[in-house]
């Protein structure tokens, strides 16, 4: 009689576990969020860099336009968004530094929004690790060519001669080494 009270009990814990198991996989990816919590959003911001101020996410990863996008429409899809990924928002952008008007989004292909601005779509780069990397500027690939967005909402396609280096300058040959007539 023991045994039968621990299988069914055994069974009822192995039961209950697996619906627990379904219901909480089942809300946690059809549920829709609950109307009282905020939607998450994207956060743009102005940044100095040696292209000059710059448009970089709430991450402070530098944000890019591609020149073969048509208006507002991303030409980014498949494999182009794994090397220059979307920048995705599901509500309305904040921003800092930049001018409010020109933030927008835009729907995409696979119907999530992505931040524009003066109706560009915005990317990152998978090739900049760190917050300040400018490593995508002038790329040709994926039928255009990416360019940072400066806060007018253009594209940068220069180093301007005003900006400040962020690079050192070579320096001048010590008098050891016998350089400039020493």
């Amino acid at each position: 009689m023991n045994r039968v009270i621990a299988i069914t009990a055994g069974a009822a814990a192995v039961a209950t576990l697996a619906v627990g198991c379904s219901s909480s996989t089942k809300n946690s990816v059809s549920s829709p969020p609950s109307s009282s919590a905020p939607a998450a959003t994207t956060a743009l911001h102005a940044q100095s860099s040696k292209y000059g101020q710059i448009l970089v996410d709430g991450s402070g990863r530098t944000l890019y336009l591609l020149t073969a996008d048509t208006g507002a429409k991303s030409s980014c899809n498949g494999t182009c968004t794994s090397v220059w990924p979307p920048d995705h928002t599901t509500g309305t952008p904040t921003n800092s530094g930049v001018t409010a008007s020109l933030v927008g989004t835009t729907t995409r292909t696979d119907h999530t929004a992505q931040v524009t601005y003066k109706g560009h779509p915005l990317y990152t780069f998978a090739q900049d690790s760190k917050a300040g990397d400018v490593n995508g500027e002038g790329i040709a690939s994926f039928g255009g060519t990416w360019y940072v967005v400066g806060v007018d909402g253009n594209a940068i396609t220069s180093v301007p001669s005003t900006a400040p280096s962020t690079t050192p300058s070579t320096p001048a040959p010590s008098p050891s080494t016998g350089g400039y007539g020493y």
